[in-house]
């Protein structure tokens, strides 16, 4: 899987819901990486049907040292089903850390939960990793991810998550009138547009 990889170890994997509730969340993640001096990476980067969705996914993992995996999402939809690709994709990347070759056995991943302990009762073959809970909460969202990057990577230069949190709100304030001004529907906005815009506007404060 990870074969012919170029690992970054800048970059960071965000495998998590994309749907409208979570949004806010995903933008928390998204932001605080930047924030961090690190680059999020996740599938909805690149649109090509020419491109199967899995190697994609898997070409990702095995360019980022870092990942962030989101589990929370065990809601039933509309058919009475749950959703495994968070799952599946946290999958991958234990594997590459553990099946890999190089570099891509430096792999280190965050686990998030709504709840502490919840995971238990759905994915116990990850009982012993020590999961976090966000709580759905947006400034334990960012203190959590800081640390993990933090710790991993060894930087001394990050920022507190407070200053990050503060950061991140008065960013998310002034994003209407950016893309106001940047003739782009707040509302349509792709992951490609939130990070280009967090990316712009960190490096101008």
């Amino acid at each position: 899987m990870t074969v012919g990889y170029k690992q970054d170890a800048g970059s960071v994997f965000v495998n998590c819901p994309f749907d409208a509730g979570y949004k806010g969340l995903f933008d928390t993640i998204v932001f605080t990486i930047f924030d961090c001096g690190f680059r999020p990476r996740c599938a909805k980067e690149i649109i090509d049907s020419g491109e199967v969705r899995i190697d994609k996914i898997q070409r990702i993992i095995g360019e980022c040292k870092f990942g962030i995996h989101d589990i929370s999402r065990v809601e039933l939809n509309e058919n009475n089903l749950p959703r495994f690709n968070m799952p599946l994709e946290l999958g991958l990347f234990l594997g590459a850390k553990k099946y890999g070759s190089g570099a891509q056995k430096d792999k280190v991943c965050l686990i998030f939960d709504t709840e502490k302990y919840r995971y238990q009762q759905f994915i116990s073959d990850i009982a012993g990793q020590d999961i976090e809970a966000h709580s759905n909460d947006v400034e334990t969202c960012i203190r959590i991810v800081r640390k993990c990057l933090n710790d991993a990577s060894g930087r001394k230069t990050l920022p507190g998550y407070k200053s990050i949190y503060s950061r991140y709100r008065l960013f998310k304030k002034e994003l209407p009138e950016i893309c106001k001004e940047l003739q782009v529907d707040l509302d349509e906005i792709s992951f490609n547009d939130f990070a280009q815009f967090a990316f712009e506007w960190l490096n101008e404060q």
